[in-house]
């Protein structure tokens, strides 16, 4: 009741200060109209007689337009508006009263401008300086005992940011940083720019600032280094805004700092989906998505709640990484249609009798075993019946349920690959493609989405990086000149979507990934970005590890791409027409040889290099003990070289 009471008030006072606003405003413009000289009779009885219809107009057609609605203490460009848009109807029917009573009040046609004007001004002046004055009084002191901050950028980030943080009494920003000259000495907000990142030590040591804030999150990568390395290179710590997207979406406040993270260097471009095509492809479908608990898996879910599937299906074998998925699902999406099953993807009747209940319309296949090192050795054996048997049996129960389309997502690795995951991967590649030649009729569509590293995955070397920056160091990289390509786990899941949309079956799809980069720039970055040199947290380099290469490759040795509508989309087929594509009969070899007893080292690589010719395995140290070089056995099954069969 008290709040009621307090609220009822705050409106009758605004309310009666309005109506002296308009009672004044007219009597000035009289005053204005005549420059203040005394009113002869019929002027000064016009000025006054009109009051009665001039004041109850205002007030009636400013509570109608809800102009008591919003709070004096936050007064914004709405407020604004509806006091623009108040007194402008007011004044269409005082200017109408005015004529309508001419006879008896002598109204000058100057006044009957001047008056729209006075109100809007005494309006919006006294809510604006009450404002700056509650302000003033509840963060004034507040803002000189927060944290000294430097904020980098001047553009709408950086302006929304010194709105958003004079409230905040955590910082208090003592200057603005830009890289144009032109724009040194202005002011944002109050707040001077003071210079270039070029002299911030000094700008640091002077204003006692610890602590730098990035708000340019349009800027390129290159500049938002440049200002990383400055602010590293002063002793300071950096933080950041969100990302642009983030911010235009509204899903996050602009004063919503971060640690900057290595993808903010990446300097990835947005990417364009066709927003129309996917809905048709996924709202109102049944979409299966495997491995959904895996960094691929599960940010491919929640791309595809966007578009409001009928029933998303996460499959996975680890129990805790499904609850922990399912969770997140839950509370993101509670209308989304959600079913989270356990399912060794290797398990037909399993997979037969959730088809059969779901009848699935997309099939995203994710679940794979990736980390290089670990799958070589003991486990090569497990590695490829999961990897390439799994989506051998995932293909054969998507096609017994009828589904519309399966996607495979596979890896760089499998490109003339030298360990056992890239082979397996490769050979998963080639049973898609054998499926996708079997006679229409039964034709499921199959598509390939090849792309390498996405930053912060599981297993990835970022992870373990900070880890061992967390520990004190060092930070191990296996050589100095190894490189692979990153991308964006977003950007990855939305390229397989539009990928899966585009494919006709049969397609292998290569994903624009940038530039290479070196592991060991990605290490030293994490040390800049810990606010640490390596100094304190030097690199080890150990050498490569099994079946580990120094660069990945995105195409095979006799493979070229062929454009697609989508600038970040290439299609992989092979220059040469050469050998026989793998059919079903090469399929059911596969089968039988996966399904049978487990091979010993020797026999698995010579099978594999039969099946997989392009499989080059660097050393079989890792299987047998021995560094050894395999020669290809003649197998007229297994030197079937893989052309597309497009």
């Amino acid at each position: 009741m008290k709040k009621t009471h307090s609220i009822n008030t705050r409106i009758l006072l605004a309310f009666l200060h309005d109506v002296i606003a308009v009672a004044c405003s007219w009597m000035l413009a009289f005053e204005l109209r005549f420059n203040f000289d005394p009113l002869s009779e019929p002027y000064y009885y016009g000025m006054m007689t009109a009051l009665v219809w001039v004041v109850p107009i205002h007030a009636l057609v400013a509570w109608r337009v809800g102009l008591y609605r919003g709070m004096w203490r936050f007064a914004s460009l709405t407020d604004l508006k509806r006091i623009v848009l108040s007194v402008s109807i007011a004044g269409l029917f005082v200017s109408a009263c005015a004529f309508i009573f001419a006879s008896r009040a002598e109204v000058p046609r100057a006044v009957l401008l001047l008056n729209p004007i006075l109100i809007a001004v005494w309006m919006s002046g006294s809510r604006i300086a009450y404002r700056l004055l509650k302000e003033r009084n509840l963060y004034g002191h507040s803002r000189l005992l927060g944290e000294p901050v430097l904020v980098a950028g001047g553009g709408d980030a950086a302006a929304r940011l010194l709105r958003e943080l004079a409230s905040d009494s955590r910082w208090h920003v003592v200057g603005l940083l830009h890289s144009d000259p032109r724009r040194h000495g202005s002011e944002i907000s109050g707040v001077k720019i003071l210079g270039g990142w070029n002299n911030l030590e000094a700008l640091a040591e002077r204003l006692r600032v610890n602590q730098l804030i990035m708000a340019m999150p349009e800027a390129p990568a290159r500049a938002r280094r440049e200002v990383i390395e400055a602010a590293t290179a002063a002793g300071l710590s950096v933080q950041t805004v969100p990302a642009i997207a983030d911010l235009l979406s509204g899903r996050v406040p602009v004063s919503q700092i971060r640690r900057v993270e290595l993808e903010d260097l990446l300097g990835r471009e947005e990417v364009a989906l066709d927003d129309p095509g996917l809905h048709r492809l996924l709202a109102g479908r049944v979409v299966v998505v495997t491995g959904a608990g895996g960094s691929i898996g599960a940010e491919l879910c929640r791309q595809i709640a966007a578009f409001e599937p009928a029933r998303l299906i996460c499959l996975e074998l680890s129990e805790y990484a499904l609850y922990a998925a399912m969770q997140e699902f839950s509370a993101r999406y509670p209308h989304l249609p959600l079913t989270g099953l356990i399912a060794d993807i290797k398990n037909s009747a399993r997979l037969d009798r959730i088809f059969a209940q779901y009848k699935p319309d997309v099939i995203f296949h994710a679940a794979a075993y990736k980390h290089v090192p670990l799958m070589e050795a003991a486990n090569a054996w497990e590695a490829l019946t999961n990897n390439a048997l799994g989506t051998l049996r995932l293909l054969e129960a998507a096609e017994r349920a009828g589904a519309g389309k399966f996607v495979l997502v596979s890896t760089d690795k499998a490109v003339n690959p030298t360990n056992i995951m890239g082979a397996s991967k490769r050979l998963a590649e080639k049973l898609c493609q054998a499926r996708a030649a079997a006679p229409l009729p039964a034709r499921l569509p199959v598509v390939t989405v090849r792309f390498g590293n996405v930053l912060g995955s599981t297993g990835s070397v970022i992870p373990l990086f900070r880890a061992q920056i967390d520990a004190g160091g060092p930070v191990t990289v296996t050589h100095p000149e190894i490189t692979r390509y990153f991308m964006l786990i977003p950007e990855a899941a939305q390229l397989v979507l539009q990928a899966g949309l585009m494919g006709e079956g049969g397609e292998i799809f290569v994903l624009d990934m940038g530039d290479p980069v070196r592991i060991v720039d990605l290490a030293r970055d994490l040390i800049k970005l810990s606010g640490l040199s390596e100094e304190e947290i030097p690199i080890v380099y150990t050498g490569l590890r099994p079946g580990e290469k120094l660069y990945e490759e995105l195409l095979a040795n006799d493979e070229k791409t062929l454009p697609t509508p989508h600038p970040k989309l290439r299609i992989a087929r092979p220059e040469s027409l050469a050998g026989v594509a793998p059919d079903a009969a090469w399929a059911e070899t596969v089968l039988a040889w996966l399904t049978g007893p487990e091979p010993g080292p020797e026999s698995l690589i010579r099978r594999l290099c039969a099946l997989v010719p392009e499989y080059c395995p660097m050393a079989a140290e890792s299987l047998k003990g021995t560094v050894q070089h395999f020669e290809r056995p003649i197998d007229p099954v297994g030197e079937d070289d893989w052309e597309a069969a497009q």
